[in-house]
C-alpha cells in the first residue's frame, strides 16, 4: 500500500494516522474498523469475483466502500496495518461448530506485533467479536465491550492438538482455534473458495451484513431482518417487506449501494418489490 491508499483507508475507518504503531494506536483503528467496515457476504450472492489479493481487497474496502468475511477484511486490514509499522502475521484458523471444528482455513486472524514489542490478536472479521485486539499472550480472561475473552492453550484439558495450538473463547465458549504458524495470503484461497461454493458453508445458506454501531452496540441485516441492538441492550428488529426498504437499510446503516437485493443463491425471491 502506498502513502495515499493508508490516507484512503484511515478515512474510510475515521482514524488519524498514528505517529508510531503503538498498542492504543491499534485499539483505535482496530474499533473504528469494525464501526465502519461491515461484515458481510453479499459478493457471494451477488455472483461478484471474490480475490484473495492485496490490492483487490483493499480497492473492495476503500474504492468501493464495502466490507467482506474474514479473508477479506482481515486481509486489508493486516496490509493497513504492516503499511504502518506494525509486524503482522496472518494465522489460520477453525471454527467450532457444535462439537467439532470447521474445515483447514476455515478463519483467518492476525497476529500484530506493536512497537512496545506488545503482541496482540486482531480479528475485524468474525462478526460478533471483541471490540478491541485481545493481547495474544494473556491467558487469563480478558474483558471486553463484546464480551470475556480467553485464549487458552489446547491440550489444557487433556486434548490431543498441535503443539502450540490456540482456542479463542467468548463468554466461556470456544469460538475457533488457530495455528500459530504465520501463513501466507495465497493459503487461504482453498478456504475461502469452499466457503463461496460448498452447500455445507453457512455462508453459501445466508445473507449478513453486520457491524459495531458507534453506542458500542451492533447492527445486522440477515436477509431482509433488519435487528438493531443498542449500546445499553435494547434490541429493535423489523422484517423489511419491500425491495427499497432493504436497498434503503444497506445503503444508511452500511453505506453500501447496491442496484439489486441480494438473495439467497438457489432461492426462489420471496416478497414485495419495490
Amino acid at each position: 500500500m502506498d502513502s495515499a491508499q493508508v490516507d484512503a483507508y484511515l478515512r474510510r475507518i475515521g482514524v488519524e494516522r498514528p505517529e508510531l504503531p503503538t498498542a492504543d494506536a491499534l485499539r483505535e483503528l482496530h474499533l473504528g474498523h469494525l464501526r465502519s467496515v461491515p461484515f458481510e457476504n453479499l459478493s457471494i450472492h451477488l455472483g461478484e469475483e471474490i480475490l484473495l489479493e492485496e490490492d483487490r481487497l483493499v480497492d473492495k474496502v476503500v474504492g468501493a466502500g464495502r466490507g467482506g468475511f474474514c479473508y477479506e477484511v482481515n486481509g486489508a486490514f493486516g496490509a493497513l496495518l504492516g503499511a504502518l509499522g506494525y509486524e503482522v502475521a496472518l494465522l489460520a484458523g477453525r471454527v467450532f461448530n457444535e462439537d467439532r471444528l470447521g474445515v483447514p482455513y476455515d478463519h483467518m486472524a492476525l497476529r500484530v506485533r506493536a512497537v512496545d514489542g506488545s503482541v496482540w490478536l486482531a480479528d475485524v472479521g468474525f462478526g460478533a467479536h471483541s471490540h478491541l485486539p485481545l493481547a495474544f499472550e494473556e491467558r487469563g480472561e480478558q474483558v471486553d465491550p463484546g464480551g470475556v475473552f480467553r485464549i487458552a492453550e489446547v491440550g489444557e484439558a487433556g486434548e490431543v492438538a498441535e503443539a502450540g495450538d490456540l482456542d479463542v473463547l467468548r463468554d466461556g465458549t470456544p469460538e475457533y482455534r488457530l495455528e500459530v504458524r504465520p501463513r501466507a495470503l495465497g493459503d487461504f484461497v482453498a478456504g475461502a473458495w469452499w466457503h463461496r461454493t460448498s452447500p455445507a458453508s453457512h455462508f453459501t445458506r445466508s445473507l449478513v451484513c453486520s457491524r459495531v454501531t458507534e453506542d458500542g452496540g451492533r447492527v445486522t441485516l440477515s436477509g431482509r431482518r433488519l435487528k438493531v441492538t443498542r449500546g445499553d441492550g435494547a434490541v429493535e428488529e423489523r422484517e423489511l417487506a419491500r425491495d427499497g426498504e432493504v436497498l434503503a437499510a444497506y445503503r444508511e446503516w452500511f453505506g453500501i449501494v447496491l442496484d439489486r437485493v441480494p438473495v439467497v443463491r438457489g432461492a426462489e425471491r420471496q416478497g414485495a418489490t419495490g
